[in-house]
C-alpha cells in the first residue's frame, strides 16, 4: 500500500507563502495516492514558470521543459509509452502565450492526459506582467497601468479546441481539486483542468478573501460548484451531434459567468476514440508493443518508419 510519502520528494517547495502552487502540488500528490498509481508509472511535464517546478516535488518520472513546449513534449512521452499516466502543468502564460497553438493542437489530436493549468492572471517568476487570462481594465500591484488587451478564457477556448474533458477547480479548495483532478486522469482523453490560483505577491484583485466574496454585500464565496446546481456537462452519446452541440454550447456560456459567482466543476466531458487509438489502427506495428518496446538501435525498422510515411 502506498503512503502519501511516496509521492514526496526531499527537495524544499521554495514558493511564495501563501501561493496557490501549494494547494496544486497537494492535490496533484493526493490524487496519486488515491488512485494508487506507481510512482515509476507516472510522467510529470511542466513548462517555466513558478508552476514549472512541480516536478520537483512529486515522486515520479518528472521533465521540467522550455517555455510554452511543455504539451508537445508530453505528446511524446505518451505516444511512445501509451501504459505511462502523463499529467502536464503550467501557467497560464506558459500555456496560453508562448504555448497557445500547442494548447489548441493538443486539444485537436484527443491525447490520453491531462493538463493542468496554473491560472492566477500573471507572470509570476518574471515580476508580475499582465499574463493571458488576465480581463482588459484590470491592473495589478505590480502594473504601471491597466491592460488593455482582452483576457483570453481557458474554458472557452479548451471546449472550441476539442478537449473532451473540461474542467475548472481552485488552488485553495483541495478537496474538490483532488476530485477533479482524479476525473481527468481516469477520463480517456484529452483532459483540461484549469485551477484558479492565488498569487498574493503579485495580483493583488484576485485574492483569496476576493474568492470567498469578503468584498460583496452578501459576503457569499463568489466560488460555487457546478454539480450542486444539476447542470450536467456529460455528452451521452457523441455520435448525436446536436447532443454534442447543445453541451458545448452550454459550457461555453456557463465559461463566461464571472464576477459575484464564478462556477467550478467539469463544464463538458464525451469519450470518443483517442489519438492513440487512431494511431494503432493505422500502425499495425504499435499493436504489438509501443515505441517505447521497439529496439531501435539494432533491428531494422524502416518497416515502421515506412507506416508513417
Amino acid at each position: 500500500m502506498l503512503e502519501l510519502k511516496n509521492y514526496r520528494t526531499q527537495v524544499h517547495n521554495d514558493w511564495c507563502p501563501g501561493c496557490g502552487d501549494f494547494g496544486i502540488v497537494n492535490a496533484i500528490q493526493m490524487t496519486l495516492l488515491e488512485m494508487q498509481l506507481e510512482p515509476h508509472r507516472i510522467g510529470l511535464f511542466s513548462g517555466i514558470g513558478c508552476s514549472g517546478k512541480t516536478p520537483h516535488f512529486v515522486n515520479a518520472y518528472g521533465f521540467h521543459t522550455l517555455h510554452g513546449r511543455v504539451l508537445p513534449i508530453a505528446t511524446g512521452a505518451k505516444l511512445a509509452n501509451p501504459s505511462l499516466t502523463v499529467i502536464a502543468v503550467g501557467g497560464d502564460g506558459d500555456g496560453l502565450g508562448i504555448g497557445a497553438g500547442h494548447f489548441v493542437n493538443t486539444g485537436r489530436r484527443n491525447l490520453d492526459f491531462t493538463y493542468v493549468l496554473h491560472d492566477n492572471g500573471v507572470y509570476g517568476l518574471t515580476k508580475g506582467q499582465a499574463s493571458p487570462t488576465l480581463p482588459k481594465g484590470l491592473k495589478t500591484k505590480s502594473m504601471p497601468a491597466p491592460s488593455i488587451v482582452e483576457g483570453i478564457n481557458p474554458i472557452a477556448m479548451a471546449i472550441a479546441s476539442g478537449y473532451t474533458f473540461v474542467a475548472r477547480s481552485y488552488a485553495l479548495d483541495v478537496r474538490h481539486l483532488k476530485a477533479t483532478l482524479r476525473a481527468a486522469i481516469e477520463h480517456r482523453g484529452s483532459a483540461f483542468v484549469d485551477v484558479l490560483q492565488t498569487c498574493p505577491t503579485y495580483n493583488d484583485i484576485n485574492t483569496k478573501e476576493w474568492y470567498a466574496g469578503d468584498d460583496l454585500p452578501s459576503k457569499a464565496p463568489r466560488l460555487y460548484k457546478l454539480e450542486e446546481t444539476g447542470y450536467d456537462g456529460r455528452v451521452a452519446d457523441p455520435t448525436v451531434r446536436d447532443e454534442t452541440n447543445s453541451k458545448k454550447g452550454n459550457a461555453l456560456l456557463k465559461s463566461f459567468e464571472w464576477g459575484e459567482k464564478i462556477p467550478i466543476g467539469v463544464f463538458f466531458k464525451m469519450e470518443v476514440a483517442t489519438f492513440e487509438d487512431q494511431l494503432a489502427n493505422r500502425m499495425p506495428a504499435l499493436k504489438e508493443k509501443p515505441f517505447v518496446e521497439h529496439d531501435i538501435y539494432s533491428r531494422d525498422i524502416s518497416p515502421l518508419l515506412d507506416e508513417l510515411a
